[in-house]
């Protein structure tokens, strides 16, 4: 879960990056560089649902074993 959490920014800032370098280099013309950025950044959320993912399994993790005590 942690390193999905540090992650992120990465990812991020990495699509950006991208989606820069693309631009500034002319590769991508015109609506293609709005287009490359929805793509890029609907990528980077995935990152987001598997964190969301891995911080609702520990959450899960942390009730059945807090009910497993009171037991």
């Amino acid at each position: 879960m942690l390193f999905q959490l540090i992650t992120l920014p990465v990812e991020y800032n990495a699509s950006h990056r991208a989606v820069t370098l693309l631009d500034s280099t002319g590769i991508l013309a015109g609506q293609e560089v709005g287009q490359t950025r929805k793509v890029l950044n609907a990528a980077a959320l995935t990152y987001v649902a598997a964190a969301a993912a891995s911080i609702l399994q520990l959450l899960r993790l942390l009730l059945l074993f807090g009910n497993r005590r009171n037991d």
